[in-house]
């Protein structure tokens, strides 16, 4: 069969070039799947970053907050050592001072005796329950 063309070359001639064009495509194709998926992982990371920072910003914030409401929770015990003192005071002068008239002691004499004691038994009582709460929390 010589001088004829078989199907098979006819067919090769025709197709290869359409072929090599679809690897090239294919290739092409790929590239810029590569390439994309890059951008994304960029993007991704960036936005990863960003999330990061702001979690950062908000654990510092609740960080303040925590550290302010420990100082006004600090602020509200002084206030009730206070207040509690100021009650037992009044208390004892109230169960103190018929006694004492009968030593010749005036009331504001028995109040001032137990002030200070009063307000120490009451301040290491405050001081004993915040280290048991402290305790339970760990």
């Amino acid at each position: 069969m010589k001088g004829k063309q078989l199907f098979s070359e006819f067919m090769m001639r025709r197709y290869d070039p359409a072929m090599r064009t679809c690897r090239s495509a294919q290739a092409r194709l790929a590239d810029l799947s590569m390439r994309a998926e890059r951008a994304a992982n960029l993007l991704r990371t960036r936005v990863d970053v960003q999330t990061e920072e702001q979690n950062h910003e908000v654990l510092k914030q609740m960080d303040r907050r925590a550290e302010l409401q420990l100082r006004l929770q600090e602020t509200v015990e002084g206030l009730s050592v206070v207040a509690i003192g100021y009650y037992a005071v009044s208390l004892a002068g109230y169960f103190l001072t018929p006694i004492a008239k009968n030593f010749g002691i005036d009331k504001t004499t028995v109040l001032a005796a137990v002030t200070v004691p009063i307000l120490l038994i009451v301040y290491l009582g405050m001081r004993r329950i915040h280290h048991k709460v402290a305790k339970l929390r760990e």
